[in-house]
């Protein structure tokens, strides 16, 4: 009977291995630990998946989403190519899995639901810290050195007035260096007044605290480029063989390639930037909660 509810719970979320555990305490009053339910899925030949969640919205977040929709309401799509949007994300060998409660244990991706998608996981892995920002002409790229932490320090001195001020003043980079606009998420080097500071000191036009709505991937299309690099390095760590697959060498070999070929891909860049309206509507319709995008 507690074999049964072990396989009664593959294919589903928030079935670890504790609170499975406790399931049996519940219903076959027989102590097991957590450790033991997944070794047991193991002799099963289940393995561990993880999810990538839809992100929840608070009402706060919902209203923040629809005002921006309400205050951008007059844009035209020649306004959002003055757009800079950016994003910090890590790369992983393989995709990093998220909370233990968010692993699913099947036998294979095709025994779990088809619309939700998963990465097999893999421990100890390791990962390359990256920022990107475009405009309708160029991307720019930041890979962080090894050991280098990501502090707001390190944000304004490496990423804003090493790269981003001087990407965005050069007229080979944007339409208008006076017109352009810096988009940032609500990170906390963002969120800095220090950081605040050093954008208004060097005259750059940004969206601050007080403009962009938190917890909105959906709303920032540089989470797309993101999606796209992950995608290409993640094809490239695939075909190595080996132990060269697990080397943060080559990841970070392959990260660099996949960005320097997408420095130039305008047509991608402008489709983002002119998919903003229709974001805007997509949000308008949920209501302000989440999107497809």
């Amino acid at each position: 009977a507690s074999r049964e509810i072990i396989c009664q719970a593959s294919g589903q979320q928030r079935k670890s291995g504790p609170v499975v555990a406790k399931e049996i305490a519940e219903k076959q009053k027989e102590y097991a630990t957590g450790r033991t339910i997944n070794n047991y899925r193991h002799r099963e030949g289940l393995k561990p998946f993880h999810v990538i969640p839809k992100p929840l919205k608070s009402e706060t977040h919902i209203s923040d989403r629809l005002w921006l929709c309400d205050w951008l309401k007059d844009w035209t799509v020649e306004d959002f190519l003055h757009l800079a949007p950016s994003d910090e994300f890590y790369i992983w060998t393989v995709r990093r899995p998220n909370y233990q409660n968010d692993r699913i244990w099947a036998k294979s991706i095709e025994d779990i639901t088809e619309d939700e998608r998963y990465r097999e996981m893999v421990k100890n892995q390791s990962c390359v810290g990256v920022f990107i920002m475009f405009t309708c002409k160029r991307l720019l790229w930041i890979i962080k050195d090894k050991g280098e932490s990501r502090t707001g320090q390190y944000f304004r001195d490496i990423v804003l007035i090493e790269n981003v001020i001087p990407f965005l003043k050069n007229e080979e980079n944007v339409i208008d260096p006076d017109e352009v606009i810096f988009v940032h998420d609500k990170a906390p080097c963002m969120r800095a007044n220090k950081t605040q500071h050093l954008l208004q000191d060097n005259d750059v036009k940004f969206w601050g605290d007080d403009i962009w709505p938190g917890n909105s991937p959906d709303l920032n299309v540089a989470e797309h480029i993101g999606s796209v690099i992950k995608d290409e390095v993640e094809k490239k760590m695939s075909s190595e063989s080996g132990h060269n697959r697990y080397l943060e060498g080559t990841l970070k070999m392959h990260v660099a390639n996949v960005l320097a070929s997408m420095e130039e891909d305008t047509e991608l860049f402008e489709t983002l930037l002119c998919s903003y309206p229709s974001r805007f509507r997509a949000v308008k319709n949920a209501n302000g909660r989440h999107t497809d995008y």
